[in-house]
């Protein structure tokens, strides 16, 4: 623990958060073609000692640790979104803890959200895994928009998929 200033007060370093094993919430991904393709032969040892850590909050989706490539997942996400998003969401995820493996920066503030290499590459996945399953240009579309990102960034990351403004569908 560290004192802060004269006030009186501690503030804890380097705690630990309290996290699950992926695999007792998380059931099949080890049978997904796109996760078997980031992991290879290692897939079930990977998704075996993947970690989670639910949080209770109204805002956020989910997101990984560049401390040490554990998932963070809001339960209102889980609890409120639809099947398909979780999913994807879930798979650039997974993306994200593939890239931390790698030893890859998740987070690198030269970066615009939507133009993070890492980002881009994750969306790339999961763009490829959203049309895999049925979706529209115009859903893959409305799936990308989150609430973070401007319209001109929204339009930016659409062009880095590939993809229109998502008002025709596939």
């Amino acid at each position: 623990m560290q004192k802060v200033s004269d006030l009186g007060v501690t503030l804890p370093k380097g705690v630990e958060a309290s996290l699950r094993p992926f695999t007792d919430y998380f059931e099949g991904f080890d049978r997904v073609q796109v996760v078997k393709q980031l992991f290879g032969r290692k897939v079930k040892e990977v998704l075996a000692n993947l970690k989670v850590e639910f949080f209770s909050a109204r805002w956020g989706y989910m997101s990984t640790s560049d401390r040490d490539g554990h998932l963070l997942i809001s339960t209102h996400h889980l609890d409120n979104s639809d099947f398909k998003i979780v999913y994807l969401d879930v798979v650039h995820e997974l993306c994200h803890v593939k890239q931390f493996f790698d030893g890859r920066t998740l987070y690198d503030d030269r970066f615009a959200y939507v133009d993070s290499p890492v980002e881009v590459e994750a969306y790339r996945t999961t763009v490829k895994e959203a049309r895999r399953i049925g979706m529209s240009d115009k859903e893959i579309s409305e799936y990308l928009r989150v609430e973070w990102n401007s319209e001109e960034e929204h339009k930016r990351l659409l062009s880095h998929m590939g993809l229109d403004d998502g008002h025709e569908s596939r």
